[in-house]
């Protein structure tokens, strides 16, 4: 539904043998499978670290270039999707060292930054920025902050995303301004897309030039589920906790039961559902976010339906409409879901998932040996206008650490 900007740590050890670190980061006795798992998943890390040093070092504020190398390389595409910007909060969390907590404050603190430097200074944020540093000293100690925007789309799945990183780092530093900034997004969302069409929820949010986005999307509204379910927990208030039952409502009704799966959402009249396409994420994330048995059929249905082999690769693809393809982060979505639902078979299945990432991280195309690409091949279709290329992507690399470390990012 929208394209390219889709889109505690639990360790459990999967069948596959990643018995991973704890929180405390001390590495289980390896068996020769969790020692590679291990070194895999530090080698994702030294991308991120590689990625996020690429402009400015040290705390900094800067946001991070969301692809790099292959064809959008070579187009010179640099922006930070701000989605990608949220994962690696998640990820550096997940490390739970000091590295790693310095890391995702310094994240967090420049999305407080282009939030607050934001024209509309209301409590959005946008869906892209330029990864270049956001402050700068001149002679005279004056600070000068300049934030460079490339792309003005107020998407509500993104800003969610970017609301629960934020109300996850109050939950490890107490740091006010962060749960400040979360709310300050839920606030946002909850007076200009608070939607009573057919089963209610939260529509699309702005198009770069400012227009409602009629549409309600089930993924934006799983997402702010976990958004305003986070503020609860955190806050206590009431608001919050009716916020995230509203959410919810609209997701459950996009339950399809004859086919053990949830409808993308709904079309531009905020009640018919699109039949239109079939993601992946939408059934994985909503497991992560509901935790509910009721509607586990859905990671089942991303199983069946999405799993590919092709070009040598494996996973899953993005949509049922384009099997021509891996999509990675998803793939990684699934075996998360997979690994903390853990019925029979699901530990063996989400360890073969991983196991199909870490094999393109080694040798998939672009591979530097470090990062995850985005896709096995370029132009792999959302099946929604946008696409995935081959490569290396900050979203599907922390994705990647936060299912081998088996993370619910929809959780405190």
């Amino acid at each position: 539904m929208t394209g390219r900007l889709r889109r505690r740590c639990a360790s459990r050890a999967l069948a596959a043998g990643c018995a991973l670190a704890t929180v405390a980061g001390a590495i289980a006795p390896p068996t020769d499978g969790a020692s590679a798992a291990t070194a895999s998943v530090q080698s994702a890390y030294s991308f991120l670290n590689r990625t996020m040093d690429l402009y400015a070092g040290g705390t900094t504020p800067r946001l991070v270039q969301s692809f790099t190398g292959g064809s959008l390389g070579q187009q010179g595409f640099t922006d930070s999707e701000t989605y990608d910007d949220a994962l690696m909060i998640d990820a550096y969390l997940a490390e739970a060292t000091p590295d790693g907590l310095g890391r995702a404050q310094t994240l967090g603190k420049a999305l407080l930054l282009v939030q607050a430097h934001d024209p509309a200074h209301d409590g959005r944020v946008r869906a892209a920025y330029a990864p270049t540093p956001l402050v700068s000293v001149t002679r005279r100690g004056r600070v000068h902050v300049k934030v460079r925007v490339r792309d003005k789309t107020t998407d509500v799945g993104t800003m969610a995303w970017v609301g629960m990183a934020l109300a996850r780092l109050y939950a490890q530093t107490g740091d006010p301004s962060y749960l400040t900034g979360a709310q300050s997004i839920a606030g946002w969302v909850v007076q200009n897309c608070r939607d009573g069409r057919g089963p209610g929820g939260y529509s699309g949010g702005r198009t770069a030039s400012g227009a409602p986005i009629r549409w309600k999307s089930t993924e934006h509204n799983i997402d702010l589920f976990g958004l305003f379910t986070m503020l609860g927990t955190e806050t206590g208030a009431a608001q919050w906790s009716g916020a995230a039952a509203w959410a919810k409502t609209f997701v459950t009704a996009m339950w399809d039961p004859p086919t053990g799966s949830f409808f993308v959402g709904t079309t531009a009249d905020g009640v018919t559902p699109n039949l239109a396409e079939q993601p992946e994420d939408v059934n994985s994330w909503s497991y992560l976010a509901l935790l509910d048995p009721t509607f586990g059929a859905s990671v089942d249905w991303d199983v069946q339906h999405l799993s590919v082999s092709v070009g040598g690769f494996s996973g899953v693809s993005f949509c049922l409409g384009d099997r021509t393809g891996v999509w990675f982060e998803g793939t990684a979505h699934l075996a998360d879901a997979l690994a903390l639902r853990n019925a029979p078979g699901d530990a063996a299945l989400a360890g073969q998932y991983l196991a199909d990432i870490q094999a393109a991280q080694a040798s998939g195309p672009n591979a530097d040996g470090l990062g995850v690409p985005a896709a096995s091949k370029d132009g792999l279709s959302d099946c929604d206008g946008g696409t995935y290329d081959a490569s290396l992507h900050t979203g599907a690399t922390a994705w990647y650490v936060l299912a081998a470390m088996q993370v619910d990012p929809l959780h405190i």
